[in-house]
């Protein structure tokens, strides 16, 4: 078996449109850094002709593999996939939109070679909205407020990992999976570059503003329990709130005789302290669901093909006609 030096991680949902101008690109810069490469494409289910562009590279090129999910398991699942897949000293990891411009490969090979186990491309923000801007901003800031652990503004999943990174991720068993607070766990020595952002070569994102919104949560439910001891916090405070306003309607009837309390105030409190509860449920329920999920143990993705079962039937159907 040839010995591979980079392998690239490709995750594909519904990139039919752009997928044959993206493999063109990124083979010419690998081929400039004279190495011996791979890519590992992965079809995340898509609903359009990705999955044929796939079968259709690994047939013509040998240095291409692929896998197909039987469904869209997510992205997540379809990078799972393909770091189990790799076999190079040097893992990159990239979408297919070119908004991971293939051209800085040799520029993070070349500081994997300084001795750094991950190498970071982290994008600017210029073309992207203002709101958007601002909202990600935000949560980047929240993020390394409440996190256990540091997650860089623009530091996104084009990267460069070592086979020990690698080895590392893969040992991680849990289910809800956010990779970019992963990588930051696993540790090792880092180093990262900006590069100017770069609008996708056709289509449209994937990543609508709910999709985005589920995913921030997912990372700040993933990687603290803050939310849960916030909880506790406020019911402590609503605990002794609740004391000192009992006592002040004491005081004050002793002093100046019974008075009764008014309608509002009764209503704004049992609102106030019932909404409090129901978001309180909440916080605790999405924790609960995350340890049923994991209890349960499910694969993270089901696999429909890979170039490695298509070889294999066709050589049993090339060895029945041969029989013959």
């Amino acid at each position: 078996m040839t010995t591979v030096h980079t392998s690239v991680v490709v995750p594909c949902f519904n990139e039919s449109e752009v997928i044959e101008a993206f493999h063109k690109a990124l083979v010419v810069a690998l081929e400039s850094t004279g190495t011996t490469f791979e890519i590992c494409y992965v079809d995340d289910g898509s609903d359009d002709r990705t999955r044929v562009h796939l079968k259709d590279l690994a047939a013509a090129d040998a240095r291409v593999r692929y896998t197909s999910f039987s469904r869209n398991f997510g992205k997540e699942a379809a990078m799972l996939a393909g770091l189990r897949m790799t076999r190079g000293d040097a893992v990159v990891l990239m979408d297919a939109d070119l908004q991971h411009p293939p051209e800085l490969i040799p520029r993070m090979l070349e500081l994997h070679r300084h001795g750094y186990d991950q190498v970071v491309a982290q994008r600017d923000r210029t073309g992207e909205g203002v709101i958007r801007t601002a909202l990600s901003q935000a949560y980047y800031r929240l993020v390394r407020r409440f996190m256990d652990v540091e997650i860089v503004d623009g530091a996104g999943d084009f990267r460069l990992l070592s086979r020990r990174a690698v080895g590392a991720i893969l040992s991680l068993p849990e289910s809800n999976r956010f990779s970019k607070g992963l990588f930051s766990w696993i540790g090792f020595d880092t180093v990262s570059f900006t590069y100017t952002n770069v609008q996708r070569a056709a289509g449209r994102s994937k990543w609508g503003g709910r999709r985005l919104l589920n995913y921030g949560i997912d990372g700040l439910l993933s990687f603290n329990s803050r939310p849960l001891r916030l909880a506790i916090h406020s019911g402590l405070w609503l605990l002794l709130s609740a004391l000192a306003y009992a006592a002040w309607i004491v005081g004050n009837a002793l002093v100046n005789g019974v008075d009764t309390p008014g309608y509002a105030t009764l209503i704004t409190a049992i609102v106030g302290l019932g909404g409090i509860q129901l978001v309180t449920l909440g916080v605790i329920g999405e924790y609960v669901g995350r340890i049923y999920h994991e209890a349960k143990r499910r694969p993270h993705y089901v696999v429909r093909e890979t170039d490695e079962t298509t070889a294999r039937s066709q050589a049993s159907v090339r060895g029945a006609a041969s029989s013959r």
